[in-house]
């Protein structure tokens, strides 16, 4: 039902999620010649975990901001805040699509469901181990191992500006824009 009012533009529908990459990449499947053997250069240091937390509208738009650690219950309340103006401002109904993780449940954020909602942003949480229902799920497959896949790199920083590079492709190859959102340090209560 949700698919077909957003299809209708009754409503805006979102489907959030997050994910992690870290400066080491995982061997791929490939072919060698007999009596070659794969080698996949890592670098000295293995470096600290890059998450990145997206909605994706299919065929519109890719929000998301990247956090070096993980992400944290005041990043997601960040980013749900961003959409919730959003949804006041355009006086539009907007629906968010996302998993059961513990940040999406927090007390916090449910002390926050109530202030969204007469906003016009609505959570619609999957069934448990239903991840192929969530359609960013596919836009985290292809952007590891289409976009950077069997690359390593050096630091953080070379990581995040590589996942940036790759979502910009993604949009690009599945004509819709993205846009990078960036944290404000000071909200982490």
């Amino acid at each position: 039902m949700l698919e077909l009012s957003a299809g209708a533009g009754e409503i805006d529908l979102k489907y959030l999620d997050e994910s992690g990459f870290c400066a080491w990449s995982e061997p791929s499947y490939t072919y060698y010649f007999k009596g070659e053997q794969k080698r996949v250069e890592q670098t000295a240091r293995r470096g600290r975990r890059l998450s990145i937390i997206g909605f994706l509208q299919p065929l519109i738009s890719f929000v998301y901001g990247l956090v070096i650690g993980g992400i944290d219950r005041w990043s997601y309340i960040q980013m749900m805040e961003r959409e919730a103006q959003e949804a006041q401002e355009l006086g539009r109904m907007r629906v968010i699509v996302q998993d059961n993780g513990p940040v999406h449940r927090c007390r916090e954020v449910q002390q926050l469901w109530a202030k969204w909602e007469q906003m016009g942003l609505y959570m619609f949480f999957l069934p448990k181990y239903c991840s192929e229902m969530n359609p960013i799920e596919l836009e985290w497959q292809h952007l590891k191992k289409d976009e950077l896949r069997g690359q390593s790199f050096d630091d953080e920083l070379d990581l995040a500006y590589a996942v940036i590079d790759g979502i910009e492709t993604r949009g690009e190859k599945g004509n819709y824009s993205t846009q990078r959102v960036k944290f404000n340090k000071n909200s982490s209560g």
